[in-house]
């Protein structure tokens, strides 16, 4: 029986991607000095989704297998034996990523990589040691970061350090030395070394990037669940103790690893695998609760810890986390329980927030993944705006294209007489930010003696998160106290005639005798609801008669505590002097 070749090998061992269209794009060997292969990186891509599955391979002296030798000290550099036997004179080009040092020693030049803008500091630099070196960062935040490091180990090896000036480049965002190419096909040697480059080093100049809005390439938001979880991007889910947020993530995580049912009866159109580290719950209860709801348990990772040992701490590790999810074949969704974790230095100074989550971001960016992050309501901040109430530092929401809060509904039981909580979106900057769910918790059993928490989805709901909170967290006792269902069949007189601006509501309920909470609270009683004015307009509340829970009540206002016609809707002319709605 003939042996297996590397190619060989390369295509069994990615042969059921291939199976599922992705295609062949590389097989790229990093050597030993002397030219020996040590391992290879797989590269294959989806033509219709863009996914890259990408994977070392190496050889064990039975065969070949996934995965990266055993290293004494650190990687090799990609083509390092052509570094090494190069004239020490000749300069040396650094890229980020295998292919496109392939393209320039296409070109006749010597070129290197470490194979990812992440993997710096993992290889030795030792062979450019004293050498000119030019780098060629890919044009956007963690290529600029990637080769500002790498700059920076080089000079401190000696090396002469230069990098492509982009400015003049006018490349898209993302844009790197293939799209460059692309555009110049004739492009030789000489006019790579003839382009324009920043000197690196002590007395350099910094200078301020340009990119021209026309080299921005348009693209529509990507979403995993339609306006309310967006692909490749970061939302936060806050909320009390107590009302399911980790049962709430992982509910939706059973339903991206099986392409299962979201909660408004869509269907999951990108099923692929869900990562999740939980700083709270151990392994067995979250593993319970992915069963629980259903998830495709193979498709579903939980973060155990760093290969050296280490636990996993999400506000030093993302970096080795995203070079491990480049591996997998179609990361969709990361969870991150706590999110403030993810913070290094204090989660209520904005910039240190900011700097530590911004990793997060941009791992959610180039992996394509929707990153949910899990956090609680402050103490005490009943009746603030729901976005407020996001504990920490307000960046924590404003860094959040897209902010889910939850909340457990007074009284707590619903028709059928199972606990009742509500799921809304309180902030979107990419789609609707109102109306959600509700859902109750329930129990089941996933083994035997083994039970496991589940999401079961109800009904869709219709409002502003702060009125759905406001309605929600309302106690009943203080209900009847502050007269909020008599407040409620005050609001459905005053609104009966046609919408009315906010704060006219505002001003006449005052005047009326209700503090602003109490006719918040009575909004959905009334069946009224909010919407916003258009350009110049103000925010403005109407009636939905049909949404009522409360009969009407006669108003009887003074002079003055009128609507927006000179007296209160749907009432006579006659006014009482008693200003008390009884």
């Amino acid at each position: 029986m003939p042996q297996e070749t590397h190619k060989d090998a390369a295509r069994r061992l990615s042969a059921t991607m291939i199976a599922n269209g992705y295609l062949p794009k590389a097989l790229h060997c990093y050597t030993a000095r002397d030219g020996t292969p040590i391992y290879w990186r797989i590269r294959l891509k989806h033509p219709g989704t863009g996914d890259k599955w990408i994977r070392p391979m190496h050889a064990n002296g039975q065969g070949y297998k996934l995965g990266e030798p055993s290293f004494a000290g650190k990687k090799p550099l990609y083509r390092l034996h052509e570094l090494v036997a190069a004239d020490p004179a000749r300069a040396c080009w650094f890229v980020e990523g295998e292919q496109k040092a392939d393209a320039l020693a296409g070109l006749g030049l010597l070129a290197t990589t470490t194979g990812s803008a992440t993997s710096d500091d993992a290889c030795d630099f030792e062979p450019l040691r004293g050498r000119r070196v030019i780098i060629w960062p890919d044009n956007d935040v963690p290529g600029q970061e990637h080769a500002t490091r790498v700059a920076k180990t080089l000079r401190g090896l000696g090396s002469s350090v230069e990098s492509v000036d982009l400015a003049p480049l006018t490349l898209a965002e993302h844009g790197d030395v293939i799209d460059w190419l692309a555009s110049h096909p004739n492009a030789a040697a000489k006019d790579l070394m003839a382009l324009a480059r920043l000197r690196e080093g002590a007395g350099a100049t910094p200078s301020v990037r340009l990119l021209r809005a026309d080299g921005v390439a348009l693209e529509p938001v990507r979403w995993l669940w339609r306006w309310f979880l967006p692909a490749g991007m970061f939302t936060i889910l806050g909320g009390a103790p107590g009302c399911g947020k980790t049962t709430i993530a992982l509910s939706l995580a059973a339903s991206v690893t099986g392409g299962g049912m979201w909660p408004d009866g869509t269907r999951c159109d990108q099923p692929g695998d869900v990562i999740v580290w939980s700083g709270e719950d151990p392994h067995t209860v979250t593993a319970a609760r992915l069963a629980a709801a259903g998830a495709e348990m193979k498709r579903a990772h939980l973060i155990d810890g760093v290969t050296d040992g280490a636990a996993f701490d999400p506000g030093r590790d993302m970096p080795l986390l995203e070079s491990t999810l480049a591996g997998l074949s179609a990361p969709r969704l990361l969870i991150l329980d706590p999110i403030v974790s993810a913070v290094a230095g204090d989660s209520h100074k904005g910039a240190e927030v900011r700097r530590s989550l911004q990793p997060v971001v941009d791992l959610a960016n180039r992996l394509g993944c929707a990153v949910l992050g899990i956090t609680h309501f402050t103490k005490g901040t009943a009746g603030r705006d729901p976005i407020e109430r996001v504990t920490g530092s307000i960046a924590f929401a404003a860094l959040a294209r897209l902010v889910l809060v939850a909340a457990k509904v007074k009284p707590e039981t619903g028709e059928d007489g199972e606990p009742r909580r509500i799921l809304m979106r309180a902030k979107s900057n990419i789609g609707p930010d109102d109306g959600g769910f509700a859902y109750a918790l329930e129990r089941v059993e996933v083994a035997d003696e083994v039970e496991g928490q589940r999401v079961r989805w109800l009904e869709a709901l219709d409002g502003t998160a702060r009125e759905l909170l406001a309605d929600a967290e309302a106690d009943p006792a203080d209900d009847h106290e502050n007269g909020a269902r008599d407040c409620a069949g005050w609001l459905r007189e005053f609104l009966a005639a046609g919408p009315v601006p906010v704060r006219e509501v505002k001003r006449c309920a005052d005047e009326a005798g209700y503090a602003w909470r109490t006719v918040q609270r009575a909004m959905r009683r009334a069946g009224a609801d909010s919407r916003r004015g258009g350009f110049g307009k103000p925010a403005e509340w109407f009636l939905i008669a049909s949404r009522a829970t409360v009969a009407p009540i006669a108003p009887h206002m003074e002079a003055g505590a009128n609507g927006a016609n000179g007296a209160a809707s749907g009432a006579t002319d006659a006014v009482v002097d008693d200003a008390e709605v009884i």
